[in-house]
């Protein structure tokens, strides 16, 4: 019921009626006046009600009056009637009829009584209800009012006491409610406040409302109370306390912040007065430090004081919780102060309460954002809000390090024990300890021997204290134990939450935001305020590290699950919140501190520890005190639930696995679960982690990359509890889970995962070198399960994960490689089997990604990888075989990427791919692979490992090769079209179309590959694989060549035949000559094929041989080339290289190339070519002989059907061009080119090593220079139309080495004949034949009439045969190389053998002298002296006679000498005067002179017949010269008939060989051959037909030789007689001087015939001299010189006349 309704009215004026009677009869006695006042007042009332109709306006009008009498009762000071007064007074004052001058007296009224101190509670409960019910009293009754309160505060009374305080309490509200009532009422009026003077007069006031100013005025003397200062207003107090003055400023700023923040007066009382004051009276607590009385300070030191420091605290909340923004500067003083409270040398309480009064700052997020605005941002400010967070991480450690002092209780007693009262011992739930029985533990903090309880302070997020409500405590309580420990922990959870739950709702709004923006303005660019990044970034890098640090080291000492629980998941919240911000160090360093948990203490981890080094470092300095993050502990008694093997290298043997490591563990793996996204770089972190986790607990990958605890692999040492076990299969399954979740990462959180996975595997590879211990496959698995979950998105993924497996692949590690490969080859048949949107058919460059890392397996050492590598291909081929299209190149490659050393096993499964797609996959693979699959089967035939699969392979190379040949059109034209897109491409890019053999049509560029690698193949190093190569390479090119455009010939020819003939060659001369022992087991080597050089001798052969016999079938197709020429010389040269090569069989091969080469006369017509492609079947073909080829009526051969086909695909008929001009000319060229080869060859092979014959070259085998110089006689056929002198000269130089080259001495057998038969050897034969066909072709037909050139070469023929014939007598010298006379070769001593060249010298000198016979009057003959040299040549054997060689030989140069002269000398008479003669007669002379008197003596063997043969001979010799020369001595030099002459004269007398027997001697003297001597000599002297004076000159010399010869001869006989006595003289002596007397007495008879004057004077004067002479000899002793002596003294009878006179002769 309302105050005002009139049922109350009537009632209240009932009640006054009452009130006042009952206060009459009261003082009816005592107190008269009021009894008067008390019956005037019911009157007045009842007047009152009467007159007016608003009763209440009336009442309160005369109030005053009507209050009088009570007023009046309460002076009476009597209990009673005070009380009754007392009451009526409230009654109206609660019915608001009082009026403010009523008001004034009841308050003095009141004052009195209070003085008096009467009814104290009456009189607060009066006050109160006068305040409350009105707002009359104002100003200096107001305030007077609130003395009075404050005054019975302070009474003796405790309950008084007690009630006056809250009655202040609620008046001070009071005043401060009116005043926001006030400024509620005049809200809409904006008046215009007078502007303020700065505020200097305390008092200026007089801008504010009645309320506001009383409000005013009350708080500013309230701050001066608490301040110890007189009041200004509340005049008439007497005493006041700091504590409650502190509470009512408290209540005040708490209640009314509004008042201050509006209103500048009072914002400015906050400022001047409050905060100096809260300063001032913290001043003791600041400087007192606990337990530093070491040196006494010079003034005593206030004490902090709990009520105090406690009410200030609170104030300081307060302040800084409404007033923040006003007091930016203050409140960074005050809360520093705060932290500086924490410090350890404060006092327990104080510490106790700063941490609750923190706490209070934590669960205001807001605040402390604008903390981090205000300060830690601005410059030059505090980092205020780092600060709070460091100090509460300090104290918390300091809480550990510094044992408690103070009221708490002695370290590690019981829970509870400490007195702590019920605040917070919260039973711990049963321990699940092992052994420990049924203990009950309570939730603690343990560290390092230091052990904390754990007590329910707060509900989370507020902060609920307990030390700061103890108002009523003056003295400091005792602080239980752990009590300040759980309030900083809260503390520090609600800090976290705070922050993160606020800046994550921003961040919220703000990408909702954002993502709104983008749909209503899709082409803008959104961008976010960047002031509210900056803070939340700035809150966060300030506090990380300070929470860090504490949380970390509570998390460690934490022993409650529960606990445990809340620090981890702030530390996740919190990493959580950097990822998001992007803030990589905060966030790397939280997740470190969580993963550090998981693992076993000291575990060493590097990614963690090189991530929290850099952490550690940073010590915090927080107000000079340093804090390091203190290492983990590992004392901690916690409940061991596994043991496992560690993955790191350090701790050796086990490991031990808590339970808080497992639920660490699972903290890890939902923050990897719910925030991948955010994780980025740190997925390294929690992955590194995961992985030795996951290896302690021996869970091991399965299939798909699933984890699964390995209870068989698991090593001996792994431990698990039941408790573990049954957690397994959840954190596997979690694990997975995890990695499937990975599918709704985006792109940029996927490819950090991932590289998080690759760069963990690296260090398990890392770990795993050098040490077989079992790798951890851990990072392997998942790469495999995120690539196989992520596959609709696998190409942005496919290149890290791919790169790294084939990483893995290979590792040296055979468990990790195999791993490696068994995820790669998972992911790629998973791909390629995988419903991709496009599909693979349409999306190629997918494919092609994902069959790329198989190809880069190939890269791969180890064989198991490629085993692995191969068995996927098999696989991929079997199930996509037919759709691979331009996969086909890759696959191909991955099959044909085999390498020796990789092992026969590899490379048979290989090959079964590879046979797998010949036979299979041919037709269905894009014609562009046709070339790869040849490259492949290629590179098969090339391996070294095993001999059957590169045969087969070449067998496939055959195959492939019909296969293009049965598909030709379809792949020609389908290539076609290929070049023509790629052609367009390459136009577009401006560049060169790039393919092998590129001007050459696609189809034929096909077949050019296979021919290359069939090339290549010819060239392999096992002489099988060679052999079949080339075979299979010729057979090709002879099958299917018709197929080659023209053109493309000419590719073949150069790219294809050359290049391998150059190989060829090349490593033929380089081979090893080492012989090889019998190949493996039981293979035998054939002698011929014992050495490498021997077998590669064979290739060579084979090559070149098939590359002739293109050459020789396909000669017509190839000399339309126009480059012919150039090949031509390209095969002779290499023709010439083998033929010089130091092998016999290949240089004999090659000559035989040559000869197959040289054979061909006519080019094969068209009509020939039927007979060509037969050939190129295996058809045998026949050497056609040249004439019948070339005519027109050759008879076609009828080719069956596919011949047709090859001819008609060869393009239009190639007509023959005819024989004309240029033809001609080209074949000379041609022939001309042959020559030359013909030349080096034979000038190479035939000459003699130059150096000393140890070094002893290679020399050439008879059958190849027999084979060498029968290719001359073909060869001069087709050039001797052009055959110059040089060419004559070049061809004698070879012919002459040729036939010097001595045999080797096992060779000689075959050769040589017996020494005794005169045969020539083959080779002797075919110089003979060469020198034979030059002069038959050439000359004969012009002895007389012949062109000049052919005519000069006579004299070199001569010269040649002549150096020949030299060969009788001295052997040609082979360089310096020692040749033993075959005769005396033993076989093993002597290397080489010399010919027996006699055959090969007489049947030259034969050849010879025929020659001469019908050239001797040619004038190139005489001019060049041809008899001249044929005399000198013959004068060797002449000379030697008997000492020659072989008998034979010196006759036959007789014979022939005669021979030549009877041809010769006339034809030199004839030219006598032209001089061309002169030098040849001395050579004669001296021939016969040579020979006539030979210095060598006969055999002792020689029969008398013989001598007589002999001897006739000689005879023969003198009878030429008497008929030939001497009787035209007139066409002679002079000299020379005088050397005739002396030698006739020679012959006559002394003949005879000094060592005949005696019994010989009559033969042997020679007596026929002096006896013909003489008589010619006589004969010529005194011939009767003088004609010239010269002839008698020659006589007349030849006389007087004869003459002088005798007189020596007899004095010598004197003389030798006289000195031998009795001896009788040697026979020959006494022979030669018989002679001497019988050709005396001939010469007597002569000159009895000569007519006198014949005789020159001279010579009678020798004659005459003769005869003292003859006289002495008459004393000797024998017979048959005495009768000798007798016919020679005879004829001086005749010359007995008598002297002529004087005068006479003077006449005369």
């Amino acid at each position: 019921m309302s105050t005002s309704s009139p049922e109350a009215v009537k009632k209240l004026l009932e009640n006054m009626q009452t009130d006042l009677r009952s206060l009459s009869m009261e003082c009816k006695k005592k107190f008269p006046p009021v009894k008067e006042a008390a019956e005037s007042g019911i009157v007045k009332i009842k007047t009152i009600a009467a007159r007016n109709t608003d009763i209440l306006a009336a009442l309160k009008e005369n109030s005053s009056e009507v209050v009088q009498p009570f007023l009046m009762g309460c002076g009476t000071k009597e209990p009673k009637i005070t009380q009754l007064c007392l009451a009526a007074i409230q009654r109206l004052m609660s019915h608001e009829v009082v009026s403010e001058a009523a008001a004034g007296n009841i308050i003095n009224m009141l004052w009195q009584l209070m003085e008096n101190g009467l009814e104290e509670l009456k009189l607060l409960q009066t006050v109160l209800v006068l305040l409350t019910t009105n707002t009359v009293v104002h100003d200096e009754v107001l305030s007077k009012a609130i003395v009075l309160c404050f005054r019975l505060h302070f009474t003796k009374d405790n309950i008084t006491n007690n009630t006056a305080a809250a009655t202040v309490r609620q008046v001070v509200t009071v005043v401060f409610e009116r005043m926001v009532a006030e400024d509620e009422r005049f809200k809409g009026i904006v008046e215009q406040p007078p502007p303020v003077q700065g505020n200097t007069n305390r008092r200026s006031v007089s801008t504010l409302r009645p309320s506001a100013k009383d409000a005013y005025m009350l708080f500013q003397d309230l701050c001066q109370l608490v301040n110890a200062d007189a009041p200004y207003w509340l005049v008439g107090m007497t005493e006041m306390t700091r504590t409650f003055g502190l509470e009512l400023l408290e209540s005040v700023l708490n209640d009314f912040p509004g008042v201050f923040l509006q209103h500048q007066e009072f914002s400015f009382l906050l400022k001047e007065r409050v905060c100096p004051l809260v300063i001032k009276l913290f001043s003791p607590n600041i400087k007192f430090r606990q337990g530093t009385s070491s040196t006494a300070p010079p003034a005593p030191v206030e004490k902090p004081y709990f009520p105090i420091c406690m009410r200030l605290l609170r104030v300081v909340s307060v302040l800084i919780k409404h007033f923040y923004s006003l007091l930016v500067t203050e409140c960074e003083i005050f809360l520093s102060l705060l932290v500086k409270f924490l410090d350890g040398e404060k006092p327990q309480w104080l510490r106790a309460v700063a941490v609750e009064s923190v706490h209070r700052l934590c669960v205001q997020p807001h605040l402390l954002c604008s903390f981090c605005q205000s300060y830690d941002m601005k410059q030059h400010s505090t980092k205020v809000f780092r600060d709070i967070v460091n100090a509460l991480g300090s104290f918390i450690q300091s809480l550990f390090i510094v044992p408690n002092g103070g009221g708490t209780a002695a370290v590690g007693a019981p829970a509870g024990g400490s007195g702590s009262g019920a605040q917070g011992t919260a039973p711990g739930g049963p321990g699940t300890g092992g052994g420990s029985g049924t203990l009950t533990t309570q939730a603690a903090f343990e560290y390092r021997g230091t052990w904390i309880p754990l007590m329910t302070v707060s509900v989370q997020g507020s902060a609920k204290a307990t030390y700061l409500e103890m108002l009523d405590k003056v003295e400091p309580p005792s602080i239980p134990e752990g009590y300040a420990m759980s309030v900083a922990f809260s503390a520090l959870l609600d800090l976290v939450r705070g922050i993160t739950s606020m800046i994550e709702r921003e961040l919220t709004a703000e990408e909702e935001g954002a993502a709104e923006f983008r749909e209503t303005h899709p082409e803008q660019e959104w961008k976010p305020e960047p002031g509210a990044h900056l803070v939340w970034e700035e809150m966060v890098n300030a506090s990380w590290c300070g929470l860090l640090a504490a949380l970390s080291l509570l998390l460690d000492a934490s022993t409650d699950e529960a606990a445990t629980e809340n620090i981890l998941k702030a530390e996740m919240t919190m990493a959580s919140l950097c990822g998001r911000l992007g803030l990589v160090t905060p966030r790397d360093a939280l997740i470190t501190a969580i993963c550090k948990a998981s693992l076993p203490p000291h575990y060493a981890l590097t990614v963690l520890s090189s991530n929290s080094s850099n952490l550690s470092s940073k010590a915090f300095s927080i107000q000079g005190q340093s804090v390091q993050i203190i290492s983990p502990s590992s004392e901690s008694h916690q409940q061991v639930v596994a043991v496992g093997q560690p993955l790191t290298a350090q701790p050796q043997g086990t490991v031990v696995l808590t339970a808080k490591n497992i639920q660490c563990m699972r903290t890890l793996l939902n923050l990897a679960h719910c925030h991948g996204a955010v994780l980025g770089t740190s997925w390294q972190l929690v992955l590194a982690t995961l992985q030795h986790l996951v290896w302690i607990l021996g869970l091991k990958p399965a299939v798909g990359g699933a984890l699964k605890p390995g209870r068989a692999v698991e090593g001996p040492s792994t431990v698990l509890t039941t408790a573990v076990m049954t957690d397994l299969p959840v954190i596997s399954n979690i694990l997975s889970r995890l990695f499937e979740s990975s599918q709704y990462l985006d792109d940029v959180s996927l490819h950090h995962l991932i590289n998080a996975l690759c760069s963990l595997s690296l260090e398990a590879m890392e770990m795993a070198y050098g040490n077989n211990k079992e790798p951890s496959l851990f990072a392997v698995a998942k790469l495999l399960e995120t690539g196989l979950v992520n596959m609709d998105r696998i190409e942005i993924l496919w290149r890290p994960l791919t790169g790294h497996l084939l990483e893995v692949c290979q590792h040296p590690n055979s468990r990790m490689r195999e791993w490696g490969a068994e995820a790669l080859t998972a992911l790629i048949k998973a791909g390629l089997a995988y419903k991709h949107d496009p599909p693979l058919a349409q999306n190629q460059r997918l494919q092609l990604l994902l069959l790329n890392p198989l190809k880069e397996l190939s890269n791969v050492l180890h064989a198991d990888i490629r085993q692995k590598q191969l068995e996927c291909v098999l696989q991929i081929l079997q199930s996509q075989g037919d759709s691979l299209g331009p996969g086909w190149p890759l696959v191909l490659g991955v099959i044909g990427a085999i390498r020796n050393d990789q092992g026969e096993s590899l490379i048979r499964t290989a090959f079964q791919c590879l046979q797998l797609v010949v036979t299979d996959f041919l037709p269905t693979m894009p014609c562009t692979c046709l070339q790869i699959v040849v490259d492949v089967a290629g590179s098969f035939g090339l391996q070294n490992q095993e001999l059957n699969i590169s045969l087969t392979s070449i067998g496939l190379l055959w195959n492939i090769s019909d296969y293009f040949f049965q598909r030709g059109e379809a792949i020609t034209q389908e290539l076609e079209r290929e070049e023509e897109a790629l052609q367009k491409q390459a136009q577009e890019k401006g560049e060169a179309l790039n393919r092998p053999f590129h001007p050459a049509p696609p189809f034929d560029c096909l077949w050019l590959c296979l021919y290359a690698k069939l090339g290549e193949l010819c060239v392999d190093p096992r002489p099988a694989v060679r052999k079949s190569g080339g075979q299979t390479l010729f057979s090709t090119i002879a099958a299917h060549g018709t197929l080659l455009q023209q053109p493309t010939w000419h590719i073949v020819v150069w790219k294809v035949l050359f290049q391998l003939l150059d190989c060829v060659r090349t490593s033929s001369t380089t081979a090893d000559k080492e012989k090889i022992e019998s190949g493996g087991g039981n293979i035998l080597i054939h002698h011929s094929r014992d050495t490498a050089e021997k077998q590669w001798a064979e290739t060579w052969v084979l090559t070149l041989a098939g590359v002739a016999r293109i050459f020789n079938t396909r000669r017509y197709l190839l000399q339309q080339l126009g480059d012919f020429f150039e090949a031509w010389e390209v095969l002779l040269n290499h023709i010439q290289s083998a033929a010089l090569s130091k092998n016999n069989e290949v240089s004999l091969a090659a000559l035989k190339s040559f000869q197959e080469i040289l054979q061909i006369v006519t080019p094969v017509r068209d009509s020939d070519r039927a007979a060509d492609a037969l050939a190129a079947m295996g058809v045998p073909p026949v050497l056609i002989d040249p004439l019948s080829a070339s005519g027109p009526g050759r008879p076609l051969v009828r080719s069956d059907s596919l011949v047709e086909r090859l001819t008609r695909y060869n393009g239009a008929e190639l007509q023959a061009p005819p024989p004309g001009e240029e033809s001609a000319l080209e074949d000379s060229a041609l022939w001309w080119s042959a020559w030359n080869t013909w030349y080096r060859t034979g000038t190479e092979s035939t000459r003699p090593p130059s150096g000393p014959a140890e070094k002893l070259a290679f020399i050439p085998s008879q059958p190849f220079l027999t084979a060498l110089v029968q290719i001359f006689p073909a060869l001069y056929q087709h050039i001797k139309a052009n055959f110059s002198m040089d060419d004559l000269k070049k061809l004698g130089v070879i012919l002459y080495g040729a036939v010097s080259v001595p045999i080797s001495s096992d060779a000689s057998p075959f050769i040589l004949p017996s020494y005794t038969e005169a045969t020539l050897t083959s080779l002797q034969e075919a110089v003979l034949t060469a020198l034979d066909v030059l002069q038959k072709v050439g000359p004969r037909k012009a002895i007389c009439v012949g062109p000049e050139n052919l005519q000069i070469m006579y004299p070199a023929i001569f010269e040649q045969l002549l150096l020949f014939v030299e060969f009788s007598c001295k052997p040609p010298q082979y360089g310096r190389v020692e040749t033993k006379h075959v005769a005396n070769a033993k076989y093993n001593q002597a290397e080489w053998v010399a010919l027996n060249y006699v055959p090969f010298a007489e049947r030259s000198l034969e050849v010879m002298v025929d020659l001469y016979h019908k050239t001797a009057c040619h004038k190139a003959v005489i001019t060049e002296k041809v008899l001249q040299n044929i005399i000198k040549t013959l004068r060797m054997p002449l000379g030697l006679k008997y000492a020659c060689p072989s008998e034979s030989t010196w006759k036959l140069a007789v014979s022939s000498l005669l021979k030549v002269l009877s041809i010769g000398l006339p034809v030199a008479r004839q030219h006598a005067s032209s001089g061309k003669f002169d030098t040849m007669w001395p050579e004669l002379a001296n021939a016969f002179e040579d020979f006539l008197f030979t210095k060598s003596t006969p055999p002792d063997n020689l029969s008398i017949q013989e001598f007589q043969q002999n001897e006739s001979i000689d005879v023969e010799v003198v009878q030429l010269i008497s008929t030939e020369i001497l009787p035209f001595a007139n066409f002679i030099p002079k000299d020379f008939v005088a050397q005739i002459m002396t030698m006739l004269n020679k012959g006559s007398i002394h003949s005879q060989a000094p060592s005949f027997t005696e019994a010989e001697i009559d033969v042997r003297m020679r007596e026929e051959f002096s006896k013909v001597c003489f008589e010619t000599l006589l004969q010529f002297s005194f011939s009767n037909k003088v004609s010239t004076p010269q002839e008698g000159y020659i006589s007349r010399m030849a006389l007087s030789v004869l003459l002088k010869r005798a007189q020596d001869v007899l004095r010598r006989y004197v003389e030798d007689e006289r000195l031998s006595g009795r001896c009788p003289l040697p026979r020959q002596q006494v022979t030669e001087i018989i002679f001497v007397l019988k050709a005396i007495s001939t010469l007597m008879d002569s000159l009895k015939k000569t007519q006198p004057e014949n005789v020159d004077g001279n010579t009678w004067a020798q004659v005459i001299a003769l005869y003292p002479t003859l006289v002495e000899c008459i004393t000797c002793s024998s017979s048959e010189v005495s009768a000798a002596l007798k016919e020679a003294l005879g004829p001086f009878k005749d010359f007995m006349q008598p002297p002529v006179s004087k005068v006479q002769n003077g006449e005369s």
